[in-house]
């Protein structure tokens, strides 16, 4: 049965209920809207995956609606359905993010196909690439979009970011996905093993080339090639792989024949390219070339509100793996994972929970169970301190150990050593203080 709920929006009554009773009974949740106005309150008090709209509508434009939309919430998919999809306006929706276009009169198998189509995607993408925060769901938006293209895609965000998982899903989704993805990092290697990996040899070329080997741009023909760390190759690699993609043909290393290929690239870095340019650490024609589509990968620290969907989707997968049942994460763990930097980013939240998973005793991930770069930052206290009259908690930066200490004491000295009544009025696990008093050898 599918999931999923569609906004139909079209002026013409018959033609709404024509559009809602096809979807409700291939299963699929519809409600209706007779304006682009209507639309928008409708949109604003409940939560719609798509968005089925006809071009022309009074007040409100299908192209107005659209522009709303992604301002609002760019993971919804648009469908916009026109009787002349050739006129400047439909081409402008296009440019502007529509998911396609419907052509009047709308045909049921190609309504219920597009509408499967949508909902497969989105289903593919929110089971891979998990988070409510803005920045991820316009980076979601822009990974539906581009998929469909061959056009060339730059990745950029820090390490651990998941520039690879990104890729990944572009070419998931795009109509290549019937080939195998390939991938290399190009830091990985040295620049004589790099391009041989790349374009591949013809036998005798070097020593050890006993017979011919494709590279990874034959290999990846009608496919994806992921060129990750791009920013680390030097700027003779940088020319050859410019050629590549300019005259979509290579030249194996040793050979005289140039051989075509067809394969999308995806580029990923972690550097700031436009910095290395002006260093002239980066060539500015490949530059350009490969920023024809650029998506960026937010930091962990800039998507605070993702981190406890990310964190129980790894302690479970953690969990999993360790045999162990592990029901969730206490509020002052959730709270100091929150308060974190993460420079590591999302591959740093995943070592934390299985670490969390295999040293953790309970059965939910306690404070005492993170690593300890993360219980070393400044003090984080359960909201259950501030309910119960208790010490309030502080966030003090540079003397956060002698802060906390100090609290400690106050504790222990208002409740007469009594550690359990202590941890109550600090807000934390019994476990947890016995955790701090051992760390500042404070003795009852």
């Amino acid at each position: 049965m599918p999931d999923g709920n569609v906004l139909i929006v079209d002026d013409e009554e018959r033609q709404r209920e024509i559009y809602r009773d096809i979807l409700l009974d291939e299963g699929y949740g519809a409600e209706t809207a007779a304006s682009g106005e209507a639309a928008l309150r409708l949109l604003a008090q409940k939560r719609f995956d798509m968005v089925l709209t006809d071009l022309n509508l009074p007040g409100i434009t299908g192209i107005q609606l659209l522009g709303s939309i992604q301002q609002t919430d760019p993971t919804v998919a648009v469908v916009i359905i026109t009787g002349y999809p050739s006129i400047p306006s439909a081409i402008e929706a296009t440019k502007k993010g529509v998911y396609t276009y419907l052509e009047k009169p709308v045909d049921r198998d190609r309504l219920v196909g597009v509408v499967d189509e949508v909902f497969t995607r989105l289903e593919l993408l929110h089971k891979t690439i998990l988070g409510v925060s803005p920045s991820i769901k316009a980076m979601l938006r822009m990974i539906l979009k581009v998929a469909d293209a061959s056009h060339t895609v730059l990745i950029l965000g820090e390490s651990g970011t998941g520039k690879e998982l990104v890729a990944r899903e572009i070419h998931n989704l795009s109509p290549r996905r019937g080939q195998a993805f390939l991938a290399v990092n190009c830091a990985a290697l040295t620049e004589t093993l790099l391009e041989s990996e790349l374009f591949g040899h013809e036998k005798g070329a070097f020593t050890d080339a006993h017979q011919q080997k494709k590279g990874l741009f034959e290999r990846a023909n009608h496919s994806t090639l992921f060129l990750d760390e791009i920013g680390d190759t030097s700027l003779s690699m940088q020319a050859k792989i410019l050629r590549a993609l300019q005259e979509r043909e290579i030249l194996r290393v040793g050979g005289t024949v140039p051989v075509k290929v067809d394969a999308r690239i995806i580029a990923a870095t972690n550097h700031n390219l436009e910095q290395m340019l002006k260093e002239g650490k980066f060539r500015e024609d490949l530059y350009y070339r490969l920023k024809v589509i650029p998506i960026m990968c937010p930091p962990l620290r800039e998507r605070r509100e993702d981190i406890e969907v990310l964190a129980l989707h790894f302690i479970r997968k953690a969990a999993l793996a360790a045999k162990r049942q592990i029901s969730g994460i206490s509020p002052e763990a959730l709270a100091a994972l929150q308060a974190y930097d993460w420079p590591g980013n999302i591959r740093q939240l995943e070592w934390a929970m299985e670490r969390a998973a295999l040293l953790g005793e309970g059965d939910e991930v306690a404070i005492e169970d993170l690593p300890p770069e993360i219980l070393e930052q400044e003090e984080v206290v359960a909201p259950a301190a501030e309910a119960s009259g208790g010490l309030q908690p502080v966030i003090q930066e540079g003397s956060w150990e002698e802060h906390e200490k100090a609290k400690i004491l106050e504790a222990l000295q208002r409740t007469n050593g009594n550690i359990t009544r202590a941890a109550h009025l600090l807000g934390m696990t019994f476990r947890t203080l016995q955790y701090r008093l051992e760390k500042f050898g404070i003795k009852r």
